[in-house]
């Protein structure tokens, strides 16, 4: 099984759609006349990265049209948070050899969000009379693994910051784990703050709710 680039006249997905109820997606899309079946990738993104290139076909699940007649689409259950991509190939023989045929257009693929994991996150603070420092200790429960690309803590000299611009911006180190997360404890000035942002709020917003609790 190899891959080729949709060419003139090529069988190619169109109107590719989907809906979810009770938990599952239903996957629907216009079959080119005398296409028979369809190759499904199914990919959850969870912020960690994906790899490059094309999908294994061993990895996709093979539906024909009997089938998606039968049961009026193709029905997957969600069990995952965040987002996710379908993408439906096409597939032909070429020259007796099996192909799935890759769109640059990108019509034979959807991506959604399946909701937001919680990220609830606790900050405690700990001083000692007359000494000039406090010790913060922050803790972090997800619901799902997160990388440590995902979050920064910004420290702040005389109030809480209300953004990551306001204050000094210091990386994580580590990623996240599923569950409760008890990061080493940090030292600060006695008059400084810290609270945790998304490094990119437009990007990790979209997989993640940040719950300061």
């Amino acid at each position: 099984m190899r891959f080729k680039n949709a060419e003139p006249g090529e069988w190619v997905i169109q109107g590719l759609s989907y809906h979810v109820d009770d938990g599952y997606c239903t996957l629907r899309w216009s079959w080119p006349p005398g296409l028979q079946a369809v190759h499904i990738h199914r990919a959850m993104d969870d912020g960690f990265g994906q790899p490059a290139g094309d999908p294994l076909p061993g990895g996709m699940r093979l539906y024909t049209r009997d089938e998606y007649k039968a049961n009026n689409g193709y029905r997957d259950r969600l069990d995952g948070i965040g987002q996710i991509t379908y993408t439906v190939y096409a597939l032909s023989s070429d020259d007796g050899e099996m192909a799935l045929i890759r769109q640059s257009d990108e019509t034979n693929s959807i991506r959604f969000s399946t909701g937001k994991a919680r990220l609830v996150y606790s900050i405690r603070e700990k001083s000692r009379w007359l000494q000039p420092y406090k010790t913060i200790e922050i803790q972090v429960t997800a619901e799902v693994p997160v990388p440590k690309e995902a979050l920064c803590y910004v420290k702040k000299q005389g109030a809480y910051p209300v953004n990551k611009e306001d204050g000094i911006l210091y990386p994580f180190v580590t990623d996240f784990a599923a569950g409760r997360n008890v990061l080493p404890a940090i030292e600060v000035g006695k008059n400084d703050y810290v609270r945790l942002f998304f490094t990119d709020g437009r990007k990790y917003g979209q997989r993640y709710e940040l719950v300061y609790r």
